[in-house]
């Protein structure tokens, strides 16, 4: 039995109480990080030769070269040809709602003239190259694929990178035929530090890229926010979580099933539900006791609800939304009766799941929106991985010659006001008497 931390609105040490809770320590230990800055360096100064005597020592894979690595398209469409028919649709379906969705978040290039003939404006253009970081060996994550390269594709990314470790040459086909689906243009079998540190700084081989997307282990997390300013990265996130809110409605084994959707992902993974009635938190709590010897993952979901899960007493729906916002998760279930009415009062979430019929797992593969979300408060302002990640927006000014005098004077004057002579000099050439 696992025994999921009550807490009551209505107690006084309640915000402490749960802000224990929700604290995570992000940050890597001393050796993780020398660790991952010695990778940098030698793959920054070494290039080929250095990666791949980490593909060798790391994921047991020799080589002679890192064009050797490269995965071909034959491979790719040989993966894909062996799957059976039902996941070749799965994975076509999930692509092309996912691509349909991004095709909304598109940004476009506008401008408008002024009266004196200035032209103002923004130029819209997408990333030339992205690198997508896939987890590997036994692991099957072609949603991360899906999730990572349609936007990028979608926002006219030229050339999509990816790269996967594969130990001793083991690599899921569902993951290559993911990135057939997806538009992937190159595929190369490296991963860990070394490989984010070859797509930041680039190889012989490998090509650097302009943004780094994609989960991984704590050394490729530590290695992304170390190339920050080499090349821009998602996010740095934290484990997955879900809050779900409900009014007694729902039926309870949903709910339950639902947090262990988000305890299953590891121990550090963390499943809060904000209920207005202690009786539904008691239903929910015996629907976690009978289900839960029946889960594959049984070990990993009680590890997590004992440790980070928690079951919330609130006085009605208007302090759950509170709270919510507060804890700002990464996933959002409304399992109430008027979901409409309450996403109004929410402000802070990765992603919103509406009403019983919605279950969060819908998201993480073929809804539609993204399931790259922010976690750890981060979604108080940021945003989900999307078409505008993989687009810059450069300002455009063009004055005529009477915006250029109408700017002319203020400009002056201003940037004499902070002593900057050769600024006000610029501009004051081009007013014209």
């Amino acid at each position: 039995m696992v025994t999921v931390t009550r807490l009551n609105s209505a107690d006084k040490d309640f915000w402490p109480r749960l802000e224990q809770l929700r604290s995570w320590n992000s940050l890597s230990d001393e050796r993780i990080t020398n660790t991952v800055r010695d990778i940098l360096h030698q793959v920054r100064t070494r290039g080929d030769e250095a990666l791949l005597e980490y593909t060798g020592r790391f994921d047991r894979l020799e080589a002679d070269s890192v064009s050797d690595l490269e995965v071909g398209q034959d491979r790719i469409l040989q993966a894909w040809e062996s799957l059976g028919q039902a996941h070749q649709q799965a994975l076509a379906f999930s692509a092309d709602r996912v691509r349909r969705y991004h095709e909304h978040q598109k940004g476009e290039s506008w401008r408008y003239t002024e009266e004196d003939g200035t032209v103002l404006g923004q130029k819209v253009t997408p990333l030339d190259r992205a690198g997508l970081y896939v987890p590997g060996g036994k692991a099957s994550y072609p949603s991360s694929v899906i999730m990572n390269a349609i936007p990028a594709k979608v926002a006219g990314v030229e050339e999509v990178v990816m790269v996967v470790p594969a130990p001793q040459g083991e690599l899921n086909p569902m993951v290559l035929a993911a990135a057939k689906v997806a538009g992937v243009d190159r595929v190369f079998t490296v991963g860990g530090a070394q490989a984010v540190a070859a797509l930041a700084y680039g190889t012989e081989t490998i090509p650097a890229v302009d943004k780094i997307v994609g989960p991984g282990n704590i050394y490729v997390a530590t290695a992304k926010a170390m190339i920050f300013g080499a090349a821009g990265i998602d996010m740095v996130a934290g484990p997955s979580e879900v809050l779900i809110i409900c009014d007694g409605s729902a039926d309870p084994d949903w709910v339950a099933m639902d947090l262990f959707s988000q305890a299953e992902h590891d121990e550090e993974a963390q499943s809060i539900l904000i209920a207005t009635d202690a009786d539904y938190l008691d239903r929910v709590q015996a629907s976690i006791d009978r289900l839960l010897p029946e889960m594959e993952r049984r070990e990993i979901i009680g590890t997590s609800l004992q440790n980070r899960g928690a079951m919330i007493l609130v006085q009605d729906l208007d302090e759950a939304a509170r709270i919510s916002n507060y804890i700002a998760p990464e996933h959002l279930e409304l399992s109430v009766e008027d979901a409409e009415v309450l996403c109004e009062k929410i402000h802070n979430a990765g992603a919103i799941f509406m009403g019983h019929y919605t279950a969060e797992p819908v998201g993480d593969y073929c809804a539609g929106p993204n399931h790259v979300l922010p976690t750890s408060r981060t979604a108080r302002f940021s945003s989900p991985l999307g078409v505008y990640d993989f687009q810059k927006r450069s300002s455009i000014i063009m004055c005529s010659a009477q915006g250029a005098s109408t700017l002319g004077q203020p400009t002056s004057l201003l940037a004499r006001s902070e002593g900057l002579t050769a600024h006000a000099r610029s501009a004051e050439y081009r007013i014209q008497d």
